[in-house]
């Protein structure tokens, strides 16, 4: 697939805005919220939130900050360096083998819930007032998420905690993504196609934008419209099992530009390592989307291994059609000199004697 293919759009299409004012209250305004948010889980699996309630100095305070990091010089960032299996800090995204695109951008992590596992030590220390903000930050989307997780386990039947209880003790992880400007943006993606593994993802956009997201598996995108202040909610793939399949894990991609760097904020929270993932209700007629229970760590083993076999299929098949190019080069070079001989040169002495 062309990178040009990879990356066009469906202008037309939008995904939904959803208000939350009002979500708290029983009466029929909760209802009618509840209902787009269960109608864009099992059309999309992606929606935007506004009226969440976080307050926006801490979303400004946030992205202020994440800006100043970015800018240091890199002595300073490495010092946070998180290579060789470091748990949290930053790094610059690398690229599976064979993929027809690279990543690019810079990221910090945050590995944030449990609270008692924080290392603090991970923690970039600047600019000054980060890791305070970070702290009230994941407290506020964590809140949130379980607000978004309640609403589906009751359109599931189920009691409002079920989702959450099924993670166990939830893990939560801040990625702040910052995609620098791109000198040749059609070879390069921000980040690559991919479904996230856990169970719900948080992601604050700035208005630039660059996020996409498909329906029909890859032949169109839509473009997610960044709007001041939302919050982008998409289903992970244990949302999706814990559902049997009924609410989507969003397909998802970030895309970069040449004329502009951008900045997103990306907070998933997972499930822990040993909690069960197998659906919580199977509708009658229906089948379970997964053949028995699993852990997360083994679905997400397993993940993770069915994409590198990817990255290996997909360079393989890029070496592959280099070699036919080659070939046919050579092939039409063999045809033009059938169709051109050349004459063998000789002195006029011996054509002649």
């Amino acid at each position: 697939m062309s990178v040009q293919r990879l990356l066009t759009t469906n202008s037309a299409a939008k995904s939904p805005v959803i208000s939350l004012a009002g979500i708290d209250e029983v009466d029929g305004k909760r209802a009618e919220i509840c209902k787009k948010i269960v109608e864009a889980c099992e059309d999309w699996g992606i929606f935007q939130v506004i009226d969440h309630g976080v307050d926006t100095k801490l979303i400004s305070d946030m992205t202020r900050l994440a800006r100043e990091f970015f800018a240091l010089p890199p002595e300073d960032k490495l010092k946070f360096d998180m290579s060789g299996g470091k748990k949290g800090g930053f790094i610059v995204s690398s690229h599976l083998q064979g993929e027809a695109v690279q990543d690019w951008r810079e990221i910090v992590t945050y590995f944030s819930y449990p609270t008692k596992t924080r290392d603090y030590s991970r923690w970039p220390d600047k600019p000054e007032g980060w890791i305070e903000a970070t702290k009230e930050y994941s407290d506020k989307l964590m809140g949130l998420a379980c607000k978004l997780l309640e609403v589906l386990s009751e359109a599931m039947g189920l009691e409002k905690e079920a989702l959450t209880k099924a993670c166990v003790d939830m893990d939560q992880k801040v990625v702040v993504n910052y995609y620098p400007k791109c000198p040749q943006p059609d070879l390069t993606l921000g980040l690559k196609r991919h479904t996230d593994p856990g169970t719900i993802t948080l992601l604050l956009q700035d208005q630039v934008g660059g996020l996409q997201a498909t329906r029909d598996n890859g032949k169109s995108w839509i473009t997610v419209q960044p709007v001041d202040g939302a919050f982008v909610v998409n289903l992970g793939d244990h949302g999706h099992y814990l559902s049997n399949g009924r609410f989507k894990n969003a397909d998802h991609q970030a895309v970069v530009n040449s004329n502009y760097s951008r900045l997103s904020i990306a907070t998933f929270q997972n499930p822990a390592p040993e909690a069960t993932v197998y659906p919580l209700k199977i509708r009658e007629g229906e089948k379970s989307v997964l053949e028995e229970p699993i852990t997360f760590a083994e679905m997400y083993r397993r993940k993770m291994s069915k994409d590198l076999e990817l990255a290996r299929l997909k360079k393989l098949a890029k070496e592959q059609q280099l070699q036919d190019l080659e070939n046919a080069k050579l092939d039409a070079k063999q045809l033009q000199d059938m169709e051109n001989p050349k004459l063998d040169a000789k002195p006029i002495e011996e054509i002649f004697a």
